[in-house]
């Protein structure tokens, strides 16, 4: 709770330890504010991983909560205070929760006045969020044999209904919550065997495994009609990164690589639905994005990596680069110390960045309309002005390297003034890279290349749906059971991520 004159404590040693104590706690928010600054600008070598920072403002946040509750402890008044103020900002529960009401009613409905009988004038209600720990339950299929009595060889028995594992024990959405927790939440196979341990549950680490390798197998196609469908588009984006693979035969990891194809309309008000889509390779070699792009025909928006530079020579696809890289290496050097020439860079690229911001959900003719008034301008300035800076320094130095690796690009980051549906950066496929980074970190490491791909496969399926709102448990489960069930190749469609709408629930019938 804020202090007040009439609140502070008289002692001066009292008050000198809380101005100590409130010092600390400002010196503590602004190096958090600091490294946030750092994550979003800086390099990312150098920057704190996103999750260290959430946790510190966690620990910022509890300290706060655990104050709060000491102070409300101190009379009546300050605890209804802070409650009615929860209750304010907390916002409201989602209305598909099933609710279990308790009426909490007085014993006695005389007047404690005149004895008279007291009549029901309205209600307080309150709602709290409740959780159930997840229940595990067994699926038992009986499936009686008729025999004949007239003729001994006849035995009749209705087939087994199909399973995703022949011989297994899971439901198929039993495997789309292992899926879920290694793909999504991050949780290695060994870590979930734990928790199911916890439970009673005893499922050694290879059977989930094998679960995961068969479940990758069966959703293989849904993941190739996903890649097919954004290689269709007519702008879309591409990144890589690396993935630690097992070598068994040299008993070390190597270094592969899963590529992400990601297509993103939403910020000019695109028909399409998001998605993304990763490949895995045992390599970064250019030949990998020309095989898995082959056919696509538009503009391809990537960082500086010259691995893409081979498609944009057939003549098909047209490279736009990314603004946000250029700035990075500014960025760093303007950190490092005394630097006019990077600051005034990072101020002129600021520019174009704050004209971006207003023009975000805007229509693609409206984009270009105002890049065309506004940002072309300073990029016929922003050029020639980058070229008489290099004259002036050493062609040695990180700033000149800075500055040529815009120049050497400048085709491809103006690009988007002449089309809308281009953005200023590739920050969109940067982000689906997140979740690669969290699962590589928590994981460590893929088994081999074939886990490579069941890694790219489910990924996709995952980070497609959460692209899309879908609960991706729901869906893989559900989709799982249509592919076990027969669902037809040429109905493919049909099984991908935005197509998916979830089954009506049951309705009782009375």
């Amino acid at each position: 709770m804020p202090q007040t004159t009439e609140t502070l404590p008289d002692d001066p040693d009292t008050l000198k330890a809380m101005l100590v104590a409130e010092r600390a706690r400002n010196e503590r928010l602004i190096q958090i504010i600091k490294e946030m600054q750092r994550h979003r600008f800086g390099r990312r070598a150098e920057t704190l991983p996103e999750d260290q920072m959430l946790l510190a403002l966690e620990e910022v946040e509890q300290t706060e909560a655990g104050a709060a509750a000491d102070a409300e402890g101190t009379s009546a008044a300050e605890r209804e205070n802070a409650a009615r103020k929860r209750r304010t900002n907390r916002g409201a529960l989602p209305p598909h929760l099933p609710r279990i009401e308790t009426i909490v009613d007085i014993d006695d409905k005389a007047c404690p006045c005149c004895k008279g009988l007291l009549h029901r004038i309205g209600e307080d209600v309150s709602e709290r969020l409740d959780i159930v720990p997840a229940q595990f339950r067994v699926l038992v299929v009986r499936r009686p044999k008729y025999a004949c009595r007239a003729c001994e060889d006849v035995v009749v028995q209705p087939p087994a209904p199909a399973r995703l594992i022949e011989g297994g024990l899971p439901t198929e959405a039993t495997v789309a919550q292992v899926l879920v927790a290694k793909y999504a939440d991050h949780l290695p196979l060994y870590r979930q065997a734990q928790i199911y341990a916890r439970q009673g549950i005893n499922l050694d680490r290879s059977t989930l495994a094998d679960w995961v390798g068969r479940a990758a197998w069966h959703l293989r196609p849904v993941h190739e009609r996903l890649l097919a469908h954004i290689r269709s588009s007519t702008k879309i984006f591409a990144d890589e990164t690396t993935a630690p693979v097992l070598d068994p035969g040299r008993g070390r990891t190597k270094t592969g690589q899963l590529w992400a194809y990601a297509r993103d309309d939403r910020p000019w008000g695109g028909a399409d639905p998001p998605a993304v889509a990763y490949v895995y390779a045992p390599n970064r070699k250019a030949e990998q994005p020309i095989a898995h792009l082959a056919g696509f025909k538009g503009v391809l928006q990537v960082d500086g990596y010259a691995g893409y530079r081979p498609l944009a020579e057939k003549g098909d696809v047209q490279l736009a680069f990314c603004w946000t890289h250029v700035r990075r290496r500014f960025y760093e050097l303007a950190l490092g110390g005394a630097m006019p020439i990077a600051s005034e860079a990072l101020e002129r690229i600021s520019a174009l960045y704050a004209i971006e911001k207003e023009l975000r959900g805007r229509s693609a003719d409206e984009r270009r309309a105002v890049r065309q008034e506004k940002t072309r301008p300073l990029l016929l300035e922003l050029e020639p002005w980058l070229r008489q800076k290099l004259k002036l320094i050493s062609q040695k130095s990180k700033l000149a390297e800075a500055i040529r690796y815009a120049l050497s690009r400048w085709a491809g980051l103006v690009r988007f003034i002449d089309d809308g549906r281009i953005e200023i950066d590739s920050n969109i496929v940067e982000r689906s890279m997140r979740p690669i980074a969290l699962n590589r970190k928590n994981a460590l490491f893929a088994g081999s290349d074939g886990g490579g791909e069941h890694w790219a496969i489910v990924a996709s399926l995952v980070e497609t749906c959460k692209l899309c709102g879908v609960d991706p448990q729901a869906y893989l489960a559900d989709t799982l059971a249509k592919i076990v069930g027969g669902h037809l190749n040429s109905r493919i469609d049909d099984l991908l991520p935005w197509v998916y709408a979830p089954p009506a629930p049951l309705r009782h019938v009375a």
